[in-house]
Parts: structure tokens; sequence; C-alpha cells
């Protein structure tokens, strides 16, 4: 699908079309090309980092955070906040931009000119413990978009299990960025397949279609078609043409707006961009990775109409509109927050129940139920069913429990008996046990995204071998501090008739030696309901 709408034209509340102003036209051309000649300035004074990204996407931003998502910065974990995922977080010094424009009191000029430097909240990659706004640990390309279907489930989960008649709670979107690289990566296609699969309506993805890559053109490496590969997995996309001025940016508006409507399955949103539009390095490799130079720099400001000598510069009239949307969003918490009020009227156990699980507390005596074994006396079992058993001892008492395994639910035993550990599916959101299918690094990055979206506590299983093809979101979860639940059987050379391909014996080494992660590996069955307690 295209959109059809003309350039320069916006609708009306009653569906009229109503063409802008040349007013409005230019004060939103100078909108984006702040957005772009920030985002530069950074890389400038670092004397390292990425711009070509954040100027070419920079009408994306401008659109999303100007426009279209309900964020708070006064209250950054307000949980029916839209989630914003940076996948391609090399391009970080655009969400920086965003974030100062949006008024992250964290996030002030003088931290954007410490940008890449030590102790900073404007790191080399966005990180999620580091800076307010920040949702999930981006940089390794690939885990971004993979984490958000996380989020999206969440979403889907949250609603199916807590919305009332006419008391929506969760009915919010995730958003997210993302570039070519993103997409040639493993662990989206796994990701992404399952969202199509269970038809995440609420994700909508941009993808910053430059051609674009370190080495050089895409047609080096990557000359597929990408928008009929995400219309296999059962994705809506949409194409927009090329975004440099105001042309396309109506557009770009149509597109999300036919985003939302699609309730049934996820949207890509495929939108030719120019890197590094603006500089006489645009539409080149050697924009991607490196300051535009002081001449460069200065020249295509003079072509955005901007002080060429200005470092950082926000016009009045571009603070005027953010700080108007500042106040529309923090409208709209207000009236969520007057809506919850009525909810916890209503529906005091749930309200109580949400507080609880947003604030990470556990119900007291849930790990008292925890099961205890008498040696000698009961019958001995494989770990795993013990781990079976000690999982669905507390499955009950805590809700926020969500997880599944990569196709190997009969042998890692993690199947939820209470009532409501269900599948979650399409039709059955409110289910708890996820089918993650044969895919261990997309299911790792996916609970990654679940503990991220907030009341939820996410586990995943497969065999201990096969965790090496989860590594990079397992370092994600230890990096962030993300308290995912990694359970991992069949871990030594135990599985002797399947040979060495099966048997880990050098993963316990290789995942103990990782900083923030916790590896334990018991030897009966107290041993196995403990490290359960422990990981709670």
């Amino acid at each position: 699908m295209s959109p059809t709408k003309r350039a320069g034209e916006s609708n009306n509340g009653d569906g009229s079309k109503a063409k802008k102003t040349k007013k409005e036209i230019d004060l939103e051309l100078q909108c984006i090309n702040t957005i772009r000649a920030f985002s530069a300035d950074m890389p400038e004074a670092a004397k390292s980092g990425h711009p070509g990204a954040p100027m070419g996407m920079a009408p994306f931003a401008h659109v999303l955070f100007a426009e279209t998502m309900r964020v708070s910065p006064t209250k950054p974990k307000w949980m029916n906040r839209d989630r914003f995922v940076l996948s391609n977080g090399h391009a970080c010094a655009l969400q920086y931009t965003m974030l100062h424009l949006m008024g992250y009191p964290q996030v002030t000029k003088e931290e954007c000119a410490r940008f890449r430097q030590l102790d900073s909240c404007t790191p080399g990659h966005p990180e999620s413990f580091v800076t307010d706004g920040i949702e999930v640990c981006t940089g390794p390309l690939g885990q971004g978009i993979s984490n958000a279907v996380g989020m999206a489930i969440g979403e889907a989960h949250m609603a199916a299990n807590f919305n009332k008649p006419g008391l929506e709670i969760f009915n919010h979107y995730i958003y997210v960025f993302c570039g070519d690289g993103c997409l040639q990566e493993g662990v989206s296609g796994e990701a992404c397949s399952l969202a199509g699969h269970l038809g995440l309506g609420k994700l909508i993805v941009l993808y910053d279609d430059n051609n674009i890559t370190i080495d050089g053109h895409t047609d080096l490496s990557f000359t597929e078609d990408v928008g009929m590969r995400y219309e296999s997995y059962g994705w809506q996309v949409i194409t927009v043409g090329e975004i440099s001025e105001e042309g396309a940016v109506e557009d770009l508006r149509a597109a999300i707006a036919a985003a939302q409507k699609e309730t049934s399955k996820p949207t890509m949103i495929k939108v030719k961009t120019i890197i590094g539009w603006g500089s006489t390095k645009a539409n080149t490799h050697s924009v991607h990775g490196a300051p535009l130079g002081t001449e460069d720099l200065a020249a295509t400001k003079t072509k955005y109409g901007l002080n060429p000598g200005e470092h950082f510069q926000v016009s009045d009239e571009v603070k005027a509109v953010y700080d108007a949307r500042i106040a529309e969003n923090e409208g709209v918490v207000t009236e969520w927050e007057g809506l919850f009020a009525k909810y916890k009227e209503g529906f005091p156990k749930e309200a109580a129940e949400l507080e609880r699980r947003f604030s990470n507390q556990l119900p007291e005596g849930t790990l008292a139920k925890l099961p205890t074994f008498e040696v000698g006396k009961d019958k001995d079992l494989a770990t795993r069913k013990f781990g079976q058993m000690a999982l669905n001892s507390v499955a009950a008492d805590l809700p926020e429990l969500i997880g599944g395994s990569a196709d190997l639910t009969p042998s890692n035993l993690t199947n939820l008996s209470c009532e409501g550990g269900g599948d979650f599916q399409k039709d059955t959101p409110a289910g708890r046990y996820l089918r993650f299918g044969v895919r261990e690094h997309g299911m790792a990055a996916i609970c990654n995204g679940l503990f991220a979206y907030g009341g939820l506590r996410p586990f995943c299983a497969t065999f201990f071998n096969f965790a090496g093809y989860a590594l990079g979101a397992i370092r994600l979860s230890a990096l962030s501090k993300f308290g995912v639940i990694y359970i991992m059987t069949h871990d030594s050379i135990g599985l002797g008739e399947d040979g060495p391909t099966h048997q880990p014996v050098e993963m316990c080494e290789s995942i103990r030696s990782m900083p923030n992660i916790n590896l334990m590996r018991p030897a009966d069955c107290n041993e196995t309901s403990a490290c359960y307690g422990i990981a709670l």
C-alpha cells in the first residue's frame, strides 16, 4: 500500500483535506532542519559518531515526537506511554536531540555537547540505565526491533488482562526506527516472524531505507525485497517515497495513521531517505560514521537556513512547537491519571496488582511456596523436573511470570499449569505461555523487551548448548540488569547419545565470565528450588 495524499496537505478533523499554509510548511521544515543540525553538532563536538542517519531520519523524528507519540518528560516511566526504540542505536544523536526538544531535564544542551564522553548521559549508543526516555540498550543491530516485539507482546497481554469496558488503562503503541543493518541481522527476522504470527498490531516500525552500509551501497550484499519478506511474515507494509525536504512528510503522516488503524498485524513503513541530507557527503558511506568536519557542517547549516557558526541552535519558533507538544502530552497524562483513579475505585484489586507489579515487588509469602524435598525419602528426579515443579509452585501467585521455550517445551518442562497459564496467541493475548518456535536469539531479545516493558517477569528456555545462539541478547540482559530468567536444561555431556554438537562443555565458563549475570547450576531438588527463589 502506498499513501496517495499529495504533499503539502493535511487532514481536518472531519477527514477532509486542508492545504497547509506556506508559513506552516516553512516552520515544519525549520523544525526538521534544526533536528538535523543539532544531531550533526554532537559528533562534531565529540570528534566521533554517526551524523548521517540522524540527518536522513529527522523527518521521522519530527512527525513522531512533535505530533504522534504520547510521552512525559516529568514521568518517563508512565505505564501507558508510547514506547520508542531506536534499533539503529548508532543514530543516537537523533534520540538525544529529540529528548532535549521534548523537555527531558537530564538531556541539556551541555550534556549533548558531552556526547560520547565518560559519565555523560549521552553515551555513544543508547543505554537505558543512564538516560531517561531510553527504553532499551541498542547498538548491536537487530536487538532493538526484537526488543520492541517483546514490548508489543507486553502491551497486548496487559491490555487483555487489565483493561475494562470504558477503562482502557493500556492502549499505547510501540514505535521503532531501524535501518538496513537491523534488517540484515538474523535476530530481527526471528522476532519479526513471530510478531507477524501473533498479529501485534500496536507495533509500528519506520525503516530508514537509505541503501548505505559501512562498506558502501547495499548493492554489495543486500538486494532482497524487504517489503515482500515482511509481508510474508504477516506484516502490513507501507512504502513512502523519498523524504528530503517537506515534500513527502504528509505521506509519512498518512502512513503512520494507516499503521495505527491496522490492529490485526504489525506495520513496517518503508521510507526512502538520503543519509546525511544537506551535506556534501550525502548519499555516501562517508557520512555514516564520522563527523562532517567544520567546513561541511557550516555549509550544511547554511543550506538549512541556520547560523553556520552556532552550535546546538534551537530557535524560539521551533522551541514553541515542542513546548506545545509537551503541554499537550502532560494533559494526556493527567487525563489518564483521572481514568486510573476511576479504575482504582471500580477495580481496587486489579489496580493494586498493577502498582505492585510495576514497582517490582513480590507478593508476601510467595517464595515460601517453593517446594522442599527430603533427600532419601522423596523420589529423585531430574533437576529439570524439579524446575518444573518450582516454576509452577509460584506461577499462580506471580501472574507477571510470562515466557516459554524455543520449541523444546516437552524437554525443558517450562509449561505453566496454573489458571491463566495458557498459550499467548493472536486470539488469546491474556495467556502467559509463549511458543517462541526455533528462534533462540529472537526469544532472548523478546524477553528483554518484555522486562523493559514493566510489570512482567519473563523467562525463556532451551538446551544450554543453544544459549550460544542467543548470546548477543543475553549479554544485553546482563548489561541492562534486566531480570530475565534463562532456563537452560541438558547442560553437559549427559546428552551422550546426541553427541558433541549438543554437549555444552564450554558454555558455563562463557556465561560465568559475563558481568552482571548469575549462573546457577543446581545439583539436586532443593538447590533447584533455591535457585528459583534467588532468581525471583
